[in-house]
């Protein structure tokens, strides 16, 4: 999955922001009555949420390298 394609309203999140849903969403999918066709969504909501959190994780650990690098 490409950067470009994760929504724009979560590549706008902070990693606390996507934490934080991502944790609403999984006590949502952990709860007996949810709807299947919601939790598909959620699901897929997740996947994007994951991806943006491993790209701000790979964009932190670059800038860190740099430094170290320069120093």
């Amino acid at each position: 999955m490409k950067n470009e394609n994760i929504p724009a309203d979560i590549k706008s999140k902070s990693l606390k922001e996507a934490r934080a849903e991502i944790d609403a969403i999984l006590s949502k999918l952990e709860k007996q009555e949810t709807n299947l066709d919601e939790s598909i969504g959620d699901y897929q909501r997740l996947i994007f949420l994951n991806k943006h959190i491993d790209l701000l994780f790979k964009k932190k650990f670059k800038e860190f390298s740099e430094k170290k690098t320069n120093d």
